[in-house]
């Protein structure tokens, strides 16, 4: 992959000022958890509450993992659910399987499952990305419905029982460490030479490969980086529910992540935040309103589908594409949009 590596003399103090205000913003975003973490613990704060909030964070982690590359990128993926269930069961073996303390024991299973996806993520994107058109997608799919097949047959980890007994390592407040990790694994991607070779592919990938860009190891970069996220985000979702069923990974599980990737916006890491909090929200709602009656409460599975079709009728870049709430842009980027009149409202 070519790459180009002079930097602006001018681009360097912007850089470190963006450094400097990520840096300050991340640890009072961290700050802020640990004391609402404190006050759950207390009794101060609605368990419920917190675990919808806590349920949104990994699912932003997932969303945006799949933004990088549906929505950067430029393909169409339907695997996540399944790199999520590698994450997830690798993650619930680790911990299940030593006598680590939660912490140790935390970033330990975490590493393992983002080792394991991202490395059977790169194994399947050598062979996926040596196809063209929207052979991905069926690609990904299958691989999906194998890996949840599979799970179903492997008596070790229950089979379609399930998987119990795993530790809860995970809350409130390491779920915002991974997002804030995984926010700034991708904003700093996107922002550097991979981020403008990954957009330059989405645009027009025979003119990028003319300008000498090695198109199928940049695409199998970006599937590796979206695996081992998903895998992140499986691996906390195992430690916090403490109990996975292959079932929870299976084609649903894909139409939810889509709907919300979608229902935020293609190529915005703020409308993966918008539509996961937005898609979150509604779905809790109608539980509650269709608690009333129990029949009704398998409508809310047609009406998750039915949003994405209505989101492709008419709004097909969604809520946020192509655009960044201001405080997630870099300085640049920030000095860039504030000088033009007809962005400078954005």
């Amino acid at each position: 992959m070519s790459q180009q590596t002079s930097i602006h003399p001018a681009a360097l103090p912007r850089s470190r000022s963006s450094l400097r205000f990520w840096g300050i913003f991340s640890a009072a975003l961290l700050a802020a958890a640990g004391l609402i973490q404190i006050g759950a613990d207390s009794g101060w704060i609605n368990q419920y509450y917190l675990h919808i909030v806590t349920i949104i964070g990994m699912n932003v982690i997932l969303v945006a993992s799949l933004n990088l590359l549906n929505g950067y990128l430029g393909e169409f993926a339907l695997g996540h659910a399944g790199f999520m269930a590698i994450g997830a069961y690798t993650a619930a073996l680790i911990a299940t399987g030593t006598a680590w303390p939660a912490l140790p024991g935390l970033v330990l299973s975490l590493a393992g499952a983002i080792a394991l996806t991202g490395l059977i993520g790169y194994l399947i994107g050598l062979v996926t990305f040596k196809t063209v058109g929207d052979y991905l997608a069926i690609i990904t799919l299958g691989f999906n419905m194998i890996i949840v097949n599979g799970i179903q047959n492997l008596e070790f980890v229950g089979g379609p029982r399930g998987f119990g007994g795993i530790p809860r390592n995970t809350n409130f407040f390491a779920v915002v460490c991974g997002v804030v990790f995984t926010y700034a694994v991708l904003r700093n991607l996107i922002a550097s030479n991979y981020g403008r070779i990954w957009v330059a592919i989405r645009e027009n990938d025979i003119a990028a490969e003319l300008m000498g860009v090695n198109i199928i190891r940049a695409k199998n970069l970006a599937f590796t980086i979206a695996a081992a996220l998903a895998g992140l985000a499986g691996g906390l979702w195992a430690q916090y529910q403490q109990f996975i069923t292959p079932k929870s990974f299976d084609y649903i599980k894909t139409t939810e992540i889509l709907v919300m990737l979608y229902l935020g916006g293609m190529g915005s890491l703020s409308g993966s935040i918008l539509g996961v909090v937005v898609y979150t929200i509604l779905m809790e709602l109608l539980r509650n309103l269709l608690a009333f009656d129990p029949r009704l409460a398998d409508l809310r599975m047609v009406i998750s589908p039915l949003i994405l079709i209505v989101i492709m009728l008419t709004r097909q870049y969604g809520l946020m594409g192509n655009k960044e709430w201001r405080w997630l842009r870099l300085k640049e980027e920030r000095v860039e949009h504030g000088s033009h009149p007809e962005t400078r409202a954005n």
